[in-house]
């Protein structure tokens, strides 16, 4: 694709990595890989008890408020501890955060096992072949994203709440749905390129001695949700969710 042409990559780069680049990005991808199999087992077992399914999808605001505010929260918790190799505080928090993440997407499991099977290998043929792209640009193509990125999330955001108000027969209504499952489709795509890139540079610029050490779980998390994102997308197209303004 030419991705690799005006500078080096990180495949090109990690020839020359010290053996310490190395461990973190494989103990930030191990933590990813612990967040999705977290989530999961949280979902299946919200899924399967009513009560907690009840909670997390018993609609209006408060109950949406409510779940809004203990992600946010969660997340804030564990990414605010240091880091401390080993298992403490900040793996606890962190494991609470992906077991509360799981337990809020519950509900999509509605749609069917083979949908939910469908979007999982969707999302892992995207979420590996954006990470493949990260790995193949130029080291910091991506990484001045991020401007038009957090613009991108208010506009996903505000479309997201706007939908949520009005009818999706209506032209109005049917085109911020749109642009929230579509838009948020690339917008969470393109975090996924600037994170994955983000991970490599601070794995290889940040001291490898020091008061603060590098932390994988607070890496982990951001390609982690932009991949919840993505998957939670993956499942509303699947299941009929671009056709609603029909």
């Amino acid at each position: 694709m030419g991705l690799s042409k005006g500078g080096t990559n990180a495949y090109e780069n990690s020839l020359l990595w010290p053996q310490y680049v190395k461990q973190r990005i494989a103990d930030t991808y191990q933590y990813f890989g612990g967040s999705i199999l977290i989530s999961g087992l949280s979902a299946a077992a919200v899924f399967r008890n009513p009560t907690m399914l009840r909670m997390v999808s018993g609609g209006g605001w408060m109950s949406m408020i409510a779940c809004m505010a203990v992600m946010i929260g969660s997340g804030y918790v564990a990414r605010s501890i240091p880091y401390e190799p080993g298992f403490g505080a900040k793996q606890l928090a962190w494991m609470a955060h992906a077991a509360i993440l799981g337990g809020i997407v519950a509900p999509l499991a509605f749609v069917g096992g083979p949908i939910m099977i469908r979007a999982a290998w969707y999302t892992a043929g995207i979420v590996g072949g954006l990470s493949t792209v990260a790995i193949c640009a130029p080291s910091e193509k991506f990484l001045n994203m991020g401007g038009p990125l957090a613009i991108g999330v208010g506009v996903v955001f505000a479309s997201s709440i706007g939908s949520m108000f009005l009818s999706p027969a209506t032209a109005l209504g049917a085109g911020l749905y749109s642009i929230s499952l579509y838009g948020g489709l690339l917008l969470f795509s393109g975090f996924l390129l600037y994170d994955t890139q983000k991970i490599i540079k601070r794995a290889e610029t940040h001291p490898p001695f020091g008061y603060a050490s590098y932390d994988p779980i607070n890496n982990s998390i951001s390609i982690y949700l932009d991949t919840l994102n993505i998957f939670i997308r993956m499942v509303t197209l699947l299941a009929g969710g671009g056709n609603r303004r029909k």
